[in-house]
């Protein structure tokens, strides 16, 4: 490869993103009707598809909301995630066969604030009230972020006196106490030396919310977002969760402790070719503990990322992403030659997804939540995975789980 073509390659290397597995492209697709209905929406928009055998209209709705990605949510591809695609659960189908109206609820773009989203998820709700046949209770929730935004529209609208009519809210392994992207892979999005997707969704509104602890690529500190802790207390302020439907929670992760296969301070990913040298590892206990080195040939620059006081995250029971894959992807395309040998990593801890604990303590994080009290969690029942899966993978165990405890 030539020094030119390198320097392409270098600046070409963040034209990715992370995103759920609903609210990414499917490897296998599987039919997606015609909705019966499309809906606008302030910040957003929805796609309606009516329970079988009841072409009339909407008689017992399920709104249900995408998650964290950058740009417009894709609804096709939410339908397929939640519909069997790359053998998951066929959730969407399951719904409408037992006489539930499906309600998608996408946004025109999905990096931006939880708050800004939310009021397409009250108008969601609104819009559903208004055209609903009969008297029927809703389910409201929603799948990563979208779990997140449902919960917050939910509590805002009970602090308004908006009636919501929603009996039931569940949360499909939603970052509750926050998700997690290993501060290097963060901090080489910025590392890129031109202006780049993946750096608009790690400093996007949503992200810096979302995200347990965020690096800043204006200081190059690692910390709490001042948008998260604005956000946590406009949840305070709308009395943290929705209070009168009964609040579900499931998690991908597994529920007694046991994480991920990952050895704190190991090689995730080496890299040679384009940005040579640079390598990531996993996240070790300790002070000044190196994450990442960064090294980059256009403009030449290397740069250490270190982390103090973090527990073992990357290896945490949890929804995982294949966060180290998806760059290592991106960079062998680029002609790279990589050393990935940890592919996943834990993208929302179990004990966030059922909010139960806080992620800063490594007793905490790898706490045995099947062995807790039940009244140790914010929500009124909950289930964990009996394996670590994929984040927001809609498989059989969480799915019959949702549908059993589905209002009548």
């Amino acid at each position: 490869m030539s020094p030119q073509s390198e320097e392409t390659a270098e600046q070409q290397a963040g034209e990715f993103t992370l995103g759920a597995r609903v609210s990414t492209a499917p490897k296998a697709t599987v039919e997606v009707p015609e909705p019966d209905e499309q809906w606008p929406l302030p910040n957003g928009f929805a796609h309606v598809y009516y329970a079988e055998g009841h072409p009339q209209g909407i008689t017992r709705p399920v709104v249900m909301a995408d998650g964290f990605n950058l740009g417009r949510s894709d609804l096709d591809w939410l339908y397929q995630g939640l519909n069997g695609a790359d053998g998951g659960y066929p959730l969407i189908s399951e719904l409408r066969r037992r006489g539930r109206d499906v309600i998608l609820l996408g946004f025109e773009e999905r990096s931006a604030s939880i708050l800004d989203n939310a009021q397409a998820a009250v108008a969601a709700i609104m819009r559903t009230n208004a055209q609903q046949l009969g008297d029927a209770a809703l389910t409201v929730g929603g799948f990563s972020m979208g779990g997140l935004i449902t919960r917050y529209a939910l509590a805002q609208m009970e602090t308004q006196r908006m009636d919501h009519r929603t009996r039931m809210y569940f949360s499909y392994d939603s970052p509750h106490r926050g998700g997690v992207v290993p501060v290097g892979i963060q901090a080489f999005a910025h590392f890129i030396p031109v202006p780049n997707k993946f750096a608009r969704q790690m400093n996007s509104p949503a992200a810096r919310q979302m995200l347990w602890r965020h690096y800043d690529p204006e200081t190059g500190e690692i910390g709490v977002a001042p948008e998260r802790r604005e956000f946590l207390e406009r949840l305070a302020q709308v009395g943290q969760w929705p209070r009168i439907p009964r609040v579900l929670a499931l998690a991908n992760g597994r529920g007694d402790g046991t994480g991920l296969e990952i050895e704190s301070g190991d090689t995730a990913l080496g890299v040679q070719g384009i940005y040579p040298g640079t390598t990531f590892s996993t996240q070790a206990q300790g002070r000044d503990v190196v994450v990442a080195e960064l090294k980059r040939r256009f403009p030449k620059a290397e740069k250490t990322i270190t982390t103090s006081g973090f527990p073992e995250i990357d290896g945490a029971p949890g929804g995982t992403l294949r966060s180290y894959g998806i760059l290592a992807d991106t960079l062998k395309k680029l002609g790279a030659q990589v050393d990935l040998r940890h592919e996943h990593v834990c993208f929302v801890p179990s004990v966030s997804a059922v909010s139960v604990r806080d992620l800063d303590q490594q007793k905490d994080l790898y706490a045995d939540i099947d062995g807790l009290s039940p009244d140790e969690s914010d929500v009124d029942d909950f289930i964990c995975s009996s394996a670590n899966t994929g984040h927001t993978v809609a498989t059989e165990e969480l799915c019959t789980w949702l549908l059993d405890r589905l209002p009548e």
